[in-house]
């Protein structure tokens, strides 16, 4: 219990006094997560749409690999991306190994699956009749996509909920492909792993206390969005 109230007290201080290591921390997590969060978004969110409103061939692998990709261990993703970006792979010539990019790259890979994947299901969950009377009342398959996408909304927000969700707490892949080098691509979760393993305990606590605090904020705002309009 002690150190439990220790890190408390230490990320209650960290927090007032804004801790220009810690800050710098955060604000990396904040744009590494929030750009493969938005870069995911656009690429998942069209192609889970396209999946749950469309029938064609192969569309059961298709899904079937989106399901897999969900579930994917990060430290495979972390394996991947490595050996691609390395100077002698194929993608070497970029030189971002070890930057806050190789970082964003491994995330996106990530949490694409994830916000396909439910809109996918937000998407396929939508009355089939509504589509017809749209057509039948004389709108243009933009026009009707664009309601659809309408009348999904709330879920929609909720797969880049979870997309969301599932970069921020991640260590695996950020730390292989980022390396975890402090003022460069140290991140909350890098970080926490850090001083858990100096056995720096009370700052570990800490570290994971702003974490969550981070994670609760955007996810509020982020459901007031969603929410927004609705009655209470």
């Amino acid at each position: 219990m002690d150190l439990i109230w220790d890190g408390i007290r230490q990320a209650f201080w960290l927090i007032v006094h804004r801790d220009p290591e810690v800050m710098g921390v955060v604000l990396l997590t904040l744009r590494v997560s929030g750009a493969a969060t938005l870069i995911s978004m656009c690429i998942a969110v069209p192609l889970g749409a396209a999946l749950g409103l469309s029938r064609f061939a192969g569309r059961r692998f298709v899904v079937s690999l989106v399901n897999t990709g969900m579930g994917m261990p990060p430290v495979v993703v972390g394996l991947v991306v490595t050996i691609m970006l390395w100077r002698s792979g194929p993608l070497g010539l970029l030189g971002i190994l070890y930057t806050p990019w190789a970082m964003i790259v491994a995330q996106v890979i990530i949490a694409a699956p994830i916000v396909t994947g439910v809109s996918m299901a937000a998407m396929s969950q939508l009355d089939p009749r509504l589509r017809q009377q749209l057509l039948g009342l004389g709108a243009s398959r933009v026009q009707m996509v664009g309601v659809l996408f309408q009348e999904a909304r709330l879920p929609l927000l909720t797969a880049v909920m979870a997309g969301f969700g599932g970069v921020i707490s991640e260590v695996g892949a950020v730390m292989m492909v980022g390396g975890n080098i402090k003022g460069e691509t140290r991140v909350l979760t890098t970080a926490t792993v850090l001083a858990t393993s100096r056995g720096e305990f009370g700052l570990a606590i800490a570290l994971g206390i702003i974490l969550l605090l981070l994670a609760y904020i955007v996810n509020l705002v982020l459901t007031s969005v969603q929410q927004r309009g609705r009655p209470q």
